[in-house]
């Protein structure tokens, strides 16, 4: 008998055992190593993170300045990437623990504080650029030792015609800065009297702006930045191009006719920038463009003594005093300038981070008088037109941070 079931037994036995170590060796196949099971961890969690965002149709630019004792800088004065005048921790500014103990709170809906290790995991393989002007500049350094709490190996990185920027190597991420004051390309000229036009016959010297050129630092840098942050302005004024020193336009190599006043030039120059922009650069990419940073000097411009060593911000009623162009007072131009930025993006996907009604208020965030250097004040007049790091910008940071997660954190 046992015989008889010992083939019976060996039929129903084999494919059995077969069966199971087919399950058993495509469980070791497909079961995540070590190195894997993390990732995949990571990957869950900014799946999952996403749906705590705000609605993407609120406004972050509209709300007020609250005071919050337990609100602390996620930097201090020993980040390496500080650049020396803006570090006010280092340079004693005062009040700096009642600076940064002001949050700004949107009307529409909570702004977010960026967290870094998350942002930087959201944004692995990717990189952030930022063109213009000084405030740029500022804007940066305050995003990069942001960033810098989530990978203490982070280092210095100046490629691609950066003027600055910092990599990211445990995320493989770059946030990097190209100084383009005017954005378009000009130099300075000094003329042989006998070579000026007529009309230009009084100047010796002047600047050429080529208004459809690019400036090198950020002529090549289309493929590179997943997200790009654009800004000019600080430098359109007579105290930077004085009038015996000019700048003059020049389109297709030659100087436009009739000569352009400097607000004409920056309307030309807009134009030709955002269309090189809009046709250069990838629709994939995300466009910001940063309007103006304003200043806060008070009694006179900064070479009339002007200061702004207050310990409170603005109120409301006294925004329209100090800025409103119609009152021509010295902080006017940030509010002008960016009626021209705005004409000049209107049907492009260049978004609008407009920053500028909530630093209106911040009057006591400037450096003013601490700026690290003996006789610096005594040479250039206090700095009421950058920030103080930690400061404003990190809440600048904040927006660009949450609006930059509605793109990439869905995907």
């Amino acid at each position: 008998m046992a015989s008889k079931l010992a083939p019976t037994l060996a039929r129903l036995i084999l494919p059995a055992a077969f069966i199971l170590l087919f399950i058993y060796s495509t469980t070791l196949l497909y079961t995540p190593s070590k190195e894997e099971e993390p990732r995949a961890r990571e990957e869950a969690v900014e799946k999952a993170e996403v749906e705590y965002l705000p609605p993407e149709s609120c406004n972050l630019f509209k709300g007020k300045w609250v005071t919050d004792p337990n609100r602390k800088p996620l930097y201090d004065e020993t980040c390496p990437f500080h650049r020396h005048a803006w570090n006010c921790l280092r340079n004693q500014r005062a009040h700096m623990d009642r600076i940064n103990s002001w949050t700004w709170v949107p009307e529409d809906c909570p702004l977010l504080r960026v967290d870094p290790e998350k942002f930087l995991r959201m944004m692995r393989n990717k990189n952030i650029g930022l063109v213009g002007d000084s405030l740029n500049e500022n804007f940066l350094v305050s995003f990069v030792c942001i960033l810098r709490r989530a990978d203490s190996g982070a280092k210095k990185w100046k490629k691609k015609g950066a003027w600055r920027g910092v990599y990211f190597p445990k995320f493989n991420v770059t946030v990097g800065y190209h100084r383009a004051v005017l954005l378009a390309k000009y130099v300075w000229l000094k003329l042989p009297v006998r070579r000026v036009s007529s009309d230009q016959v009084k100047f010796k010297e002047i600047y050429r702006v080529d208004v459809d050129v690019p400036a090198e630092g950020w002529a090549g840098i289309a493929d590179f930045y997943d997200v790009l942050v654009f800004n000019t302005g600080h430098w359109w004024n007579h105290d930077k191009f004085p009038w015996e020193t000019p700048l003059v336009f020049f389109r297709a190599g030659k100087p436009i006719h009739p000569p352009l006043d400097m607000y004409e030039g920056l309307k030309v120059v807009l134009d030709s920038m955002v269309a090189h922009i809009q046709k250069n650069f990838p629709a994939k990419t995300l466009k910001f463009w940063r309007l103006q940073s304003p200043r806060h000097f008070h009694g006179g411009d900064w070479n009339q003594n002007g200061s702004c060593t207050f310990d409170e911000p603005l109120e409301e009623p006294q925004l329209d005093l100090w800025f409103d162009p119609s009152n021509n007072g010295v902080n006017k131009e940030a509010r002008l300038l960016n009626q021209i930025v705005e004409k000049a993006l209107k049907g492009t996907d260049i978004r609008l981070l407009d920053l500028t009604h909530l630093s209106e208020y911040r009057s006591d965030a400037h450096p003013a008088i601490w700026l690290g250097k003996k006789d610096a004040v005594a040479e250039w007049g206090e700095d009421c037109m950058h920030w103080c790091l930690p400061g404003v910008p990190d809440t600048w940071v904040d927006i660009l941070v949450q609006l930059i997660r509605y793109r990439f954190g869905r995907g």
